[in-house]
């Protein structure tokens, strides 16, 4: 078992968790957000992450609320973010979003780095990926940018036109946009015949579809794996499957990939050390790799 954070993320910092909440710098600006797993106490005092911060989200109702602000910052901005033992930079707008979320997901970079090296030492010239749940393309953007023909599957139509944004602010092109389910995705995928050199997943707890279809994670994820599982090409495939749901273990993880055990699999856990001291956990993986 493996416990993986981001090693060369200058943009982000994660200064102090604790309390429910996390003190996060995102370029230049200072956010406090809410953080369920974060039961143990700051190791800062309240007063100096509000002396620090420059906003803090303040939760109305268990899926939104609103930003105040602590100190004049915009309401977009941009970060970058270097990959791994290469010159190569990605790009990513960042928002005030009314469910918390800024537009990244910090953690996922360690899984940015492995796309990318995934790719590169394939021996498929042009390697098909396929990213599901893909949100605002970090994963789609480090594919691309290793040389990959890559298809990003999300249901909701903003968050793609965000992505779009994303792949322009990197100097990139031609990344191919789905909005639809991604159970109804692979589903189709599998009647096609259609098979993939890498397949990443990043599935909520909770979400719908386009159409009001409903996903549930610990309802719909077998299904969902079993069907993914027969896109990966045979000659040469890696596979990343993520799952932030409190209380999921990797070896749920383990057993949804043990029709694939017998390739080179790794489980273990997200994490993002602060500046002060506590680390906070940030969900489970798995990844696969045959070549």
């Amino acid at each position: 078992m493996q416990i993986l954070s981001p090693q060369n993320f200058k943009d982000y910092e994660l200064i102090d968790v604790g309390g429910f909440e996390k003190l996060e710098r995102f370029g230049s600006y200072i956010t406090i957000r809410p953080e369920p797993q974060a039961v143990w106490d700051k190791a800062m005092t309240t007063a100096e992450w509000d002396k620090m911060a420059h906003i803090r989200f303040v939760p109305k109702s268990s899926s939104s609320g609103e930003w105040k602000k602590l100190k004049p910052m915009p309401d977009r901005w941009n970060i970058n973010y270097q990959l791994a033992n290469t010159e190569h930079h990605i790009s990513f707008r960042l928002a005030l979003t009314s469910f918390k979320h800024v537009g990244i997901f910090p953690e996922q970079a360690s899984n940015w780095d492995y796309i990318y090296d995934s790719i590169k030492k394939m021996q498929t010239p042009r390697p098909r990926i396929l990213n599901l749940f893909a949100y605002t393309g970090g994963a789609s953007l480090a594919a691309k940018a290793a040389g990959a023909d890559v298809t990003h599957v999300d249901s909701i139509k903003q968050v793609v036109t965000w992505s779009k944004e994303n792949m322009e602010l990197s100097k990139l092109t031609d990344i191919r946009w789905v909005v639809e389910d991604a159970l109804k995705f692979v589903k189709r995928e599998e009647k096609r015949g259609n098979l993939y050199n890498g397949i990443i997943l990043d599935p909520p707890a909770f979400g719908h579809g386009p159409n009001g279809e409903k996903w549930k994670l610990e309802d719909n994820i077998n299904e969902m794996m079993k069907g993914v599982l027969t896109l990966l090409d045979p000659t040469e495939h890696f596979l990343i499957l993520n799952a932030y749901s409190l209380g999921f273990s990797s070896l749920i993880i383990q057993n949804l990939l043990h029709p694939k055990a017998n390739q080179n699999l790794t489980i273990g856990e997200l994490f993002l050390p602060s500046t002060n001291g506590p680390v906070l956990p940030l969900g489970v993986f798995g990844r696969l790799r045959n070549f």
